[in-house]
């Protein structure tokens, strides 16, 4: 019930404790709830409609400033604006500014919360903050994501660009990939800062300029027959994960994290499951007879899924295990993907078999994507065949295989 409009005395506000709204004039009003909090209200008329407007609890705001608080509400009223919208704008500007506020740090997190999961390699997942961490956050970490420029950007990578190009470039691309992040939530505006085409390549070298590229070590495929009657002299497991990484031609991940359940003895095949390859498409791998006596003489152990045992308990290999085997081997002077190469040189030098199967052995992406559309098939037989000669070669008396050249097998 609203009370006789009269004018309040701060003593009369200190006493009055029964629920209503008690009038002061010109339309401010003391409201007390049926719980005793007392609070200030101003009520007005808008296109002839009622409006209250809040002006704060009496425990903060006296007689004399609710009556400021309220004068200055008539004030916009009289300027044509409403007073409860004028405070409603007031307060989404202060929650955009706040924000704005979030700092590069945060934002980077934030984003790497939300998009953990597209990352298939964890190596890869956890390069994306161990990165940022080193290179971004020394420098813009605590910077409000509203407030970082193209020249903030150069702080973090120009340093490192000479140097280090391939990773200022990744630290560049995760940089804008927050930012992008951040714009699209609303918390910055304008262009991309980290952006490389039509932006920051007019003030850094590209790429191509700055590194030559490395390409892995390969063995030279004619001394992979000796090479591979040395391996197989040697135990263990990590040594065995080399064999057969190199009679299957397959990249180290792939090898290292094998399960059994991908494996078919019967029918000499190993599937490789999607989240497993750099293509991300599921590849069969025919086993040569190497590879499949290989994957019998090794130990299983319980509750371990992983082919390639390791020294911790239920976990497979390091992505090192092959590595330091070619180090013991005193083989400095390659690496293991490289062993890809040596395949891909032998089947180009020694074989008459189509490029197109070589490449579907090594798990590559084949032509554009309207010829991937019309061939549907992965070549199982054909490949079977190859990986057949490439293990006959590569385990063969060292220097009996001359300069052979291996037809296409019907």
């Amino acid at each position: 019930m609203v009370k006789a409009t009269q004018k309040l005395t701060a003593l009369g506000v200190r006493n009055l404790s029964a629920p209503g709204r008690y009038g002061d004039g010109h339309g401010l009003y003391l409201q007390i709830t049926d719980t005793g909090v007392k609070s200030w209200l101003l009520r007005y008329q808008v296109a002839r409609r009622e409006r209250w407007l809040g002006l704060g609890p009496l425990h903060s705001f006296s007689l004399a400033e609710a009556r400021e608080r309220a004068r200055k509400a008539r004030q916009l009223l009289a300027d044509g604006v409403d007073p409860l919208e004028h405070k409603r704008s007031l307060a989404t500007a202060r929650a955009l500014a706040t924000a704005r506020a979030l700092s590069f740090e945060e934002a980077a997190r934030a984003y790497f919360d939300q998009h953990s999961d597209k990352w298939r390699n964890a190596k890869h997942r956890a390069q994306f903050l161990s990165t940022l961490k080193m290179y971004a956050f020394p420098h813009i970490g605590r910077v409000s994501v509203a407030d970082i420029d193209t020249g903030l950007v150069l702080r973090c990578i120009e340093p490192i660009w000479a140097e280090k190009t391939e990773t200022a470039n990744r630290v560049r691309g995760r940089i804008e990939s927050v930012l992008d992040w951040a714009t699209v939530r609303g918390y910055r505006t304008g262009d991309n800062p980290a952006r490389w085409r039509g932006h920051l390549d007019n003030v850094l070298p590209a790429r191509s300029q700055m590194q030559r590229t490395v390409h892995h070590r390969a063995l030279a495929f004619g001394e992979m027959p000796g090479f591979m009657s040395d391996l197989r002299k040697r135990e263990g497991v990590a040594a065995r994960a080399l064999e057969f990484t190199i009679l299957t031609a397959a990249r180290t991940g792939e090898v290292i994290g094998a399960r059994w359940d991908e494996i078919d003895l019967d029918g000499r095949t190993w599937t490789v499951p999607a989240d497993r390859m750099k293509a991300h498409r599921e590849h069969r791998v025919p086993l040569n007879d190497r590879a499949v006596s290989i994957l019998s003489d090794l130990p299983r152990e319980r509750g371990n899924p992983h082919i390639f045992i390791g020294g911790r308990a239920c976990a497979p290999l390091s992505n090192m295990a092959m590595s330091n085997v070619l180090r013991r081997m005193g083989r400095n002077d390659v690496t293991v993907h490289g062993m890809r190469s040596s395949f891909r040189d032998w089947a180009a030098e020694r074989t008459s078999y189509p490029n197109h199967v070589v490449e579907q052995a090594l798990a590559h992406v084949i032509g554009n994507s309207v010829e991937r559309a019309y061939r549907r098939g992965d070549l199982f037989d054909k490949r079977a065949r190859l990986m057949s000669d490439w293990s006959k070669f590569a385990t063969s008396r060292p220097g009996a295989e001359g300069d052979r050249v291996v037809p296409i097998r019907a």
